[in-house]
């Protein structure tokens, strides 16, 4: 099942699920337990695809793939590193990125993004793999000159519009063997496979539940694989992921 947050013509927040290139709407939020498909549908042309969820938080692991952790000259970690990206960095699909004026170098990266469907703490990774409510593409934007100045990651990763969402989120799909692309301006900038993840889902979720409570809606971006790089004003960028779907952004 494909999961959407939209805006219809009358500037109205809807959700639906998308059937056949059509839009099913349901009768309130997806993660809602209670939601269900309505006999109301849309075309897709008559709606814009917001970000599907809203987080309270956005939780991710810095470093998960081990050719992406040799390029950025990193020792591996003994345990999964993880930063948070305040809610105020999320954008949808088709959303400008914007570029901070106090930056020199704004780098992509293409990642799994884990969105939960139930309150979680201190969870056993079979709990951790029942709270998983589905799977989206990410883009954790870096403004990469700025988290060397600082030598931790909160500034160059927390700006608004740096993480980019969506444009779906997938219900039912394994996260053990999806291949993970990025395109710059039409180029294959990264490319690689979540079977490289040093930590899988359900351990990294876990772990995450150990320090903190986890709320339906919550994304967790597991990790970028090798490739990273900078983008200039007027970039397309798309975050490609196999059964997923891609995620489109420019450069503003």
């Amino acid at each position: 099942m494909k999961y959407v947050r939209f805006m219809n013509r009358d500037q109205e927040i809807g959700y639906g699920c998308i059937q056949e290139d059509k839009l099913q709407l349901v009768d309130r939020n997806f993660l809602d337990p209670l939601c269900q498909l309505t006999t109301q549908w849309l075309s897709l042309d008559e709606v814009t695809l917001l970000a599907p969820v809203q987080p309270s938080k956005v939780v991710c692991v810095g470093l998960n793939y081990a050719l992406h952790i040799k390029e950025m000259n990193h020792a591996l970690p003994e345990e999964p590193v993880i930063f948070i990206k305040p809610p105020t960095c999320v954008i949808g699909p088709d959303e400008a990125i914007i570029y901070p004026k106090i930056s020199q170098q704004v780098d992509y990266e293409a990642e799994l993004a884990v969105v939960i469907g139930t309150t979680i703490k201190d969870a056993t990774e079979v709990e951790a793999t029942k709270a998983i409510f589905g799977y989206t593409c990410a883009n954790d934007v870096t403004a990469r000159d700025l988290q060397k100045i600082d030598g931790q990651w909160t500034r160059g990763k927390s700006f608004d519009t740096f993480c980019p969402i969506g444009p779906w989120v997938v219900t039912d799909v394994d996260p053990s063997q999806l291949d993970v692309q990025l395109l710059l301006n039409g180029v294959v900038q990264q490319s690689s496979n979540t079977r490289n993840f040093i930590t899988s889902v359900p351990k990294l979720i876990s772990f995450i539940s150990q320090v903190m409570t986890l709320f339906p809606g919550d994304v967790v971006l597991t990790g970028t694989p090798e490739g990273v790089g900078p983008m200039q004003p007027g970039d397309e960028v798309i975050v490609k992921i196999a059964t997923i779907g891609q995620l489109r952004n420019t450069l503003k």
